[in-house]
């Protein structure tokens, strides 16, 4: 169900795929243009019609694409008989399902909770009035004492994503220290993020048509032309997402803000009204999570789903919407190459160093593991030195070049590369 006004769009399609994302399996779907009504959300002879569809389908469950007061959700299940959710507890329950692991299932329980403490009042003061679905169970509480119940978990989940997050930042700092720059992948969710991901990481997170497939990080090394990267897959965006999501997923989404680079992913195959749509809500996500100002790299994909006009179309549309357009198919492995390529363009600009430095035991295992940590360019071997030309980032250039010349290496050239 959704209400809204005349300017504003429908929404009733991405519900329905939020619904089944959701396990639910959809009857009907009904939508009412006209102002917010302050008891139901919806007029009365609205609320009539969909009792009338509850009796006839058996229904369990109402699902509204507006954010829904707890009055409005009380008033609603006192006539229809059924419990009635909104968008963003839909949302709740889709992450609960797809939750596997520690960090993922403590911010969806961090947001369920920060979600309750906004309508503790209402809920307990509804509760004492008569069972209704959805409103049992809270009767027994005094309004603080629940409060400060509800308190007392959100500050003990909030600790235990502290503690992982620490975790997760000194893992970021063991990156940079080998001179790896980071990629994060964005996009709207089902463009096939982790579909590219497994592309490009050689991977095989689990993929799906559902949404939100991914709701925890993952981070790979992956190689691009002379650099290697580190690739990390995290959680869709959706339109409209409530910034308590948002703030309960901001240490999974921090990888994003600390990216090099941002591997934007757009789904192709849909109408550019919705592309449009889609990579607004994306822009305004960066930006609400503070990764605003990141380079962007854009990948269509899904062509293999178009035709080659269609394709230019999209891409002539989307040229002043979107930077450094690369069109790809993630399923069929089209494009990647040229993809791999303009990652490495973007991505933070390498310097370029050369040295020339004595032959022994101990400096052929230093040049092993270069090759291991660093693009090396050239290398010649005259007489008892070797003279090397490599890449690195900035910082983990002077580590190599300083431990050069702890091995009486000497310093021939330092410049950017440029890229």
């Amino acid at each position: 169900m959704q209400r809204r006004l005349r300017h504003e769009i429908c929404s009733l399609e991405e519900l329905e795929s939020l619904a089944e994302a959701a396990g639910y399996n959809v009857v009907a779907a009904i939508e009412q243009v006209r102002k917010s009504d302050s008891r139901f959300q919806i007029g009365s002879g609205k609320v009539k019609e969909i009792s009338q569809l509850v009796r006839e389908h058996d229904v369990k469950r109402i699902i509204f694409d507006n954010r829904l007061k707890s009055v409005q959700a009380y008033n609603l299940a006192g006539i229809t008989g059924v419990e009635v959710i909104d968008r963003f507890q839909l949302i709740l329950e889709i992450f609960n399902r797809r939750a596997s692991t520690t960090e993922a299932k403590l911010q969806i329980k961090l947001a369920k909770l920060q979600y309750e403490l906004t309508h503790a009042k209402e809920k307990v003061r509804l509760a004492r009035l008569e069972e209704q679905p959805g409103f049992m169970g809270l009767g027994a509480y005094e309004v603080d004492i629940y409060h400060n119940t509800v308190q007392g978990q959100v500050h003990t989940i909030q600790e235990k994503l502290k503690r992982i997050k620490r975790k997760r930042g000194l893992h970021r700092r063991q990156r940079q220290k080998l001179g790896l720059t980071s990629v994060s992948l964005a996009g709207y969710t089902c463009a096939g993020k982790s579909t590219l991901f497994n592309i490009l990481a050689q991977e095989s997170v689990p993929t799906g048509e559902g949404l939100f497939t991914t709701l925890s990080t993952t981070s790979r090394i992956v190689e691009l032309p002379g650099k290697r990267t580190i690739l990390t897959d995290t959680v869709g965006f959706i339109d409209r997402l409530p910034i308590s999501l948002i703030e309960a997923f901001r240490s999974t989404l921090e990888e994003t803000i600390f990216s090099d680079l941002i591997l934007l992913i757009v789904d192709s195959f849909e109408s550019v009204k919705e592309i449009k749509r889609k990579l607004s809500t994306s822009f305004d996500t960066i930006q609400k999570i503070g990764a605003y100002g990141i380079p962007v790299v854009t990948a269509l994909n899904k062509i293999d789903l178009l035709s080659e006009l269609e394709v230019q179309q999209r891409i002539e549309v989307l040229r002043d919407l979107t930077p450094n357009i690369v069109s790809i198919s993630a399923l069929n492995n089209v494009g990647i190459d040229l993809l791999k390529q303009k990652l490495a363009k973007h991505l933070k600009n390498y310097v370029s160093a050369a040295f020339s430095i004595p032959i022994t035991n101990e400096t052929n295992s230093f040049l092993s593991w270069m090759f291991e940590h660093t693009n090396v360019t050239n290398i010649q071997y005259i007489k008892d030195h070797a003279d090397v030309i490599f890449e690195a980032t900035p910082i983990f250039a002077d580590k190599v070049l300083g431990r050069a010349k702890k091995y009486g290496g000497v310093i021939k050239k330092y410049r950017s590369t440029n890229n």
